[in-house]
């Protein structure tokens, strides 16, 4: 029997070939890069384990928790409480709010101010909600927008807040709003009541003792040992399809690879780019208009046992070029060869090829110590080693054309009978892993004789962490 074909290998693709082996129908991951789980993969450096970003295992689907806990077993699973800050005005505040601490912080005039704002949003709100901005400063008033949203976001995308589509708020933080955040912080309501917390609320969470990568990497131990195949170094190059039906992939190191079915989680844009035939100019158009943020990582070792409590920090200073930093120490203290030392993951948001992609790796990690230095965590000399990893398309991009542009791409695709797309990246939507995870699991059920609507995962700018099952 010809294999489902899985485009990618990381949570989406793996999620794919891990349903499809339970269920005994063959499967072949094809991942062009040479480890396990994409973005939610744990690099490595000399011992030291470091997340591309920080992945929390939080969700309230129920397959994806039976999933995760099949997999990692006999406590690999370890139970995080959360601490992370934001680093504004030289100051840190703590996220989620804490009162007490944020008025002291902010001040009492700036923090009455930050109130009036907030009344004002509330009783004469923008009619308009087609940007980030008016949707932020409807919920929390513009000076609070302006203090805690507006520089980290455009750090974040590296386009104005007044040009990210308002559908990228209302599908991340839909229910958060600044009266829910001090409900939050008052009542501590999301430990008493799980299915009703807002995700970035979360004060716990799981963790792989070892890192995301820890997962991915044991899927792939448990898909191999069905007979399933995964290929690493395997990038798909051209995707052969006719009328409405997808026939074969061609990759380079594998060359031609037949399927009865293809899951694919590579990017839309780069789908559709390698169609052979070519697409239909429309949406090749369409595909092209699809925009990309990309992600690096300067991982620092430092020869100190400790240097801040935090899971992470926010870098909301606009005098430094870092986004968030992680230390992935207090994520799990085995991801540190040595008890003694620290490793730091500072994070940078870029677009592939401009200057901080480009610039050179001794270069990042210079600019990452000094940096440290400058926001006061740490000593440039605490510094003993560090690596960059690089990663292209980590977040699909919500401007004010990608709605249209993704519509055309969805409307194409829906005439093929044994394609679907899963994943972040797949769908060009922010999803986390767990809703990635998801889609994969019903686009198995539908290769298995069920008919569900992957698109309707997050629709209707529904939070995600939301949906009832």
């Amino acid at each position: 029997m010809k294999p489902v074909v899985i485009i990618g290998g990381g949570p989406a693709g793996l999620t794919a070939a891990y349903e499809l082996s339970k269920a005994e129908r063959p499967s072949v991951v094809l991942e062009k890069d040479t480890a396990a789980g994409g973005i939610s993969r744990t690099a490595t450096y000399k011992g030291y384990r470091f997340d591309i970003g920080g992945h929390r295992f939080f969700t309230k689907v129920r397959a994806v928790e039976e999933m995760w806990r099949e997999v990692l077993t006999n406590g690999d699973f370890l139970r995080r409480q959360r601490l992370s800050r934001i680093y504004f005005n030289k100051r840190f505040f703590h996220y989620p709010l804490r009162p007490a601490n944020a008025l002291l912080g902010l001040g009492l005039w700036n923090s009455a101010m930050i109130l009036a704002s907030y009344l004002k949003a509330q009783l004469f709100p923008q009619r308009s909600e087609d940007t980030f901005e008016q949707w932020v400063s409807n919920r929390f008033g513009a000076r609070l927008y302006r203090t805690f949203f507006k520089t980290y976001t455009e750090k974040v995308w590296g386009i104005p807040c007044n040009e990210i589509s308002a559908e990228w708020a209302a599908q991340r933080i839909k229910g958060l709003s600044l009266l829910s955040a001090l409900k939050n912080a008052l009542l501590q309501q999301q430990s008493a009541h799980k299915s009703r917390v807002i995700k970035t609320l979360i004060d716990a969470f799981d963790y792989p003792r070892l890192g995301p990568g820890m997962m991915w990497e044991t899927v792939v131990e448990l898909v191999r040992a069905r007979g399933h195949e995964v290929r690493f170094g395997a990038e798909v190059q051209k995707i052969f399809w006719s009328d409405d039906r997808v026939e074969a992939v061609e990759t380079g190191a594998n060359g031609r690879v037949d399927g009865t079915h293809f899951i694919s989680s590579m990017p839309l844009r780069e789908l559709i780019q390698k169609l052979t035939p070519e697409a239909p100019a429309a949406v090749r158009e369409a595909a092209d208009g699809l925009r990309y943020r990309d992600f690096l990582t300067v991982a620092l070792i430092l020869n100190r046992r400790d240097v801040f409590p935090d899971n992470w920090i926010y870098i909301h200073d606009p005098e430094v070029k870092m986004g968030r930093i992680q230390n992935f120490k207090n994520w799990s203290p085995d991801m540190v060869p040595d008890a003694n030392t620290t490793c730091l993951g500072l994070e940078y948001f870029c677009f592939e090829g401009d200057g901080l992609w480009t610039m050179a790796d001794g270069e990042l990690i210079e600019l990452g110590k000094q940096e440290l230095e400058k926001l006061g965590l740490a000593r440039a000399a605490d510094v003993v080693d560090g690596t960059v990893v690089r990663m292209p398309k980590a977040y699909p991009v919500y401007d004010a054309d990608y709605s249209a542009h993704l519509e055309v791409v969805r409307r194409f695709l829906a005439t093929f009978t044994n394609l679907q797309v899963v994943g972040r990246n797949g769908m060009h939507r922010y999803n986390n892993q767990d809703h990635s995870m998801l889609t994969a699991m019903l686009a198995v059920k539908n290769i298995l004789g069920a008919n569900f609507d992957l698109w309707t995962v997050n629709d209707d700018q529904e939070y995600h962490e939301e949906i009832k099952r």
